[in-house]
């Protein structure tokens, strides 16, 4: 991907009208709109040719019945295009896909249908457009109709096609589609199969026909995700946008477990967070502008463009208080940009992703684990059982990994090629979950753990017991039993396999026949099984610590995990005295000859009900840093004021001192 194919400050311009508002871009004034962006250092923004409502936003001479009936100004889409040109703005324009409420309505027979015959989506009395349409029906036909219209009518920077998702779809032409293709309509595996290798087949055919009139344009498929279903398909897509409103429904850990898989596909990625105060259609609103530059330089420092999410006005006026709000963002964006152009990741550290498996947008294992390294200062990518291991000196299986013979053969050549691995709870086992296929984790199952128990260990408390590690676990820790709340799996250790800490057991497990005060039952003293087992390179947990701290963070069992790694990995690639809130992420510029290492302090506070809240930059002061160096050092300075740092070389790593970090500071290690 070239640089003027996916840019750095980029605005997804919503413009989902109803038919029920009057004076439709009646106020848009084409020089304010390009000025206005210009102004705020935009430089690509997304516009609308077809909206969830289902109305058009340019003069259609093949569908004048879709252009929205209030439209007064009929180019609208054409001269948002023309004058966004003029200042060098790319302009992709946004097809909707599988929501449109005009289509849904009129054609009933192109939407999807549940296994129960029931149409999917929003009902007839509720609000919204949210009416699944279905791709494998004529609907199809009549996408690349209106496609081809913006194709021919339209300059085209890029298509940006929303809502592409995988449909469990029981219509007439899936059922009958399935037929021909030997599987079972009835069974939901079998539907499933045909609705991903459907929509990928869709994301080609479409792909093709863009690209056979504009063959550089950018093209993306929106699902609000990018993960491991998301590989089979990558070669239909140009770039990545990962749709990821911390406020909207994501959280603030969505972001840092997409991209960090995402941008080992081998293409660009582009972050999306919103201007919006929770989520999309929130008007009037404004995030708070820490909160807008944590978002965009997490996108930075992780390896992805930025992208902000706002919607513009029924009357087509922009919004000058919003984009003075992304301005004030983006213009430092642009001084960072050349410490973030062509940059990639330095990780040690691989974590096998559960969504391959049980496909969960976010894991709770995968989320603790995330959690747990990005509060250690540990460097690391997000992976799938596709994807080598090679790269990566320690691999992490969190919690719920199956391993079938393939897999653990793969594994087995990685530990012999000298890597290291961390496995918890189930991952390691097959899918019955009632043997250790990876048997060089040097254990065995003494029992299998029952429906039930597996139920309330999810829950929580109920099946409660302790851990006490050995010396070689306990740094930091209280020399104590640590309860953990979600019960392990019972295992036995191979004859020479070194237990690091042991599992008591409580009195009894909570129930209505028993209990004591208000929570769990507390430790009987007595040995159960083995908790921690180190065997050569691998060191296995049999709680699942990952999902634990993903639920509720007890401090114990993060520190359980940094031991574990620290066991393992001796030269952390990044190490510092700063708080666990301080995020750290190393990049490399090869033809800079120099790595980049961002620094960033914001803290979301769960201030309210629904949404966590970041309003307050917090400084910090006198940092110390060491660093795994690549080559000799030749300068280590603040960028971009260019600000040199006294540094002291020790082995094989550097040591300094960041006097201030004031919510984004990015380090220059130049090497000679």
């Amino acid at each position: 991907m070239t640089e003027n194919k996916l840019r750095f400050r980029q605005v997804h311009m919503d413009f989902h009208t109803s038919k029920d508002i009057s004076g439709i871009a009646a106020n848009f004034d084409p020089d304010e709109f390009a000025d206005t962006l210009n102004q705020a250092r935009v430089n690509s923004v997304t516009c609308f040719a077809r909206c969830h409502h289902g109305w058009l936003y340019y003069d259609s001479p093949n569908f004048p019945e879709r252009v929205h009936p209030n439209l007064t100004e009929k180019n609208l889409l054409e001269k948002q295009i023309e004058t966004c040109h003029q200042k060098d703005i790319k302009v992709p324009i946004y097809i909707t896909v599988q929501w449109d409420l005009f289509t849904a309505e009129q054609h009933p027979e192109w939407r999807v249908i549940t296994e129960d015959g029931k149409l999917s989506g929003t009902g007839p009395y509720e609000a919204g457009f949210y009416k699944d349409l279905c791709v494998n029906t004529p609907y199809r036909d009549f996408l690349k109709k209106q496609t081809r219209e913006v194709l021919e009518n339209l300059p085209v920077d890029g298509i940006f096609f929303d809502i592409v998702q995988i449909q469990d779809c029981s219509c007439q032409y899936c059922r009958q589609d399935m037929l021909n293709n030997g599987l079972d309509p009835e069974q939901k595996k079998d539907r499933l199969k045909f609705a991903e290798n459907m929509i990928n087949e869709f994301k080609q055919e479409m792909s093709d026909f863009v690209h056979r009139y504009y063959p550089e344009a950018t093209i993306f498929y929106n699902s609000g995700h990018v993960g491991p279903k998301t590989r089979e398909s990558k070669d239909t897509y140009t770039h990545f946008e990962i749709e990821s409103l911390p406020t909207g429904g994501w959280g603030y850990i969505h972001f840092p477990l997409c991209v960090r898989y995402a941008r080992n596909l081998g293409l660009e990625c582009l972050g999306m967070t919103g201007k919006f105060h929770t989520s999309w259609g929130d008007f009037n609103s404004f995030k708070n502008k820490e909160a807008l530059e944590f978002e965009c330089y997490r996108m930075l420092a992780l390896n992805a463009r930025c992208s902000i999410g706002d919607q513009l006005p029924p009357d087509g006026k922009i919004s000058k208080p919003v984009y003075d709000l992304i301005g004030e963002v983006y213009k430092e964006v642009e001084k960072k940009e050349p410490w973030c152009r062509d940059a990639e990741p330095v990780t040690q550290i691989g974590v096998l992703n559960p969504e391959e498996f049980n496909g969960e947008r976010v894991p709770e294992g995968a989320a603790g684990a995330v959690r747990i390294l990005e509060e250690g200062a540990y460097q690391f990518d997000l992976l799938d059982t596709r994807g080598s291991f090679s790269d990566y000196e320690l691999l992490i299986l969190p919690d719920h990994i199956p391993v079938t013979e393939h897999l653990a053969a793969k594994i087995s050549d990685y530990l012999t090629s000298g890597g290291k691995i961390i496995s918890s709870f189930v991952s390691g086992m097959n899918s019955n979950e009632n043997e250790f296929l990876l048997a060089e984790l040097g254990v065995s199952l003494q029992q299998k753990m029952s429906p039930e128990t597996k139920t309330k260990t999810r829950e929580g408390i109920d099946y409660a017991e302790y851990i006490l590690p050995g010396n070689k676990m306990g740094q930091d820790l209280a020399d104590s039993e640590h309860v953990m709340y979600m019960k392990g799996q019972q295992i036995k250790a191979a004859e020479n396999t070194e237990v690091l800490g042991e599992t008591v057991a409580s009195y009894f497990d909570r129930s209505w026949k028993h209990f004591c005060s208000h929570r769990q039952t507390p430790s009987s003293g007595e040995i159960d099984y083995p908790g921690i087992v180190k065997n050569g390179n691998c060191i296995y947990f049999a709680h699942p610590i990952f999902s634990q701290y993903n639920k509720n963070a007890p401090r114990w069992c993060k520190k359980l995990v940094h031991n574990a790694v620290d066991l393992l990995i001796d030269s952390p690639l990044l190490k510092h005295d700063g708080p666990t809130a301080l995020m750290t992420a190393v990049n490399r510029q090869r033809a800079e000859n120099r790595q980049v290492l961002h620094l960033l302090h914001y803290i979301p506070q769960r201030k309210s009900e629904e949404i966590d809240i970041i309003e307050d930059e917090i400084p910090l002061y006198n940092i110390d840093f060491s660093l795994k160096a690549e080559h000799k050092v030749k300068r280590v300075s603040c960028v971009p004021r260019g600000e040199e740092l006294d540094f002291i070389k020790k082995e094989q790593r550097i040591e300094f001192t960041v006097p201030e970090i004031r919510g984004h500071q990015m380090i220059e290690i130049s090497y000679i």
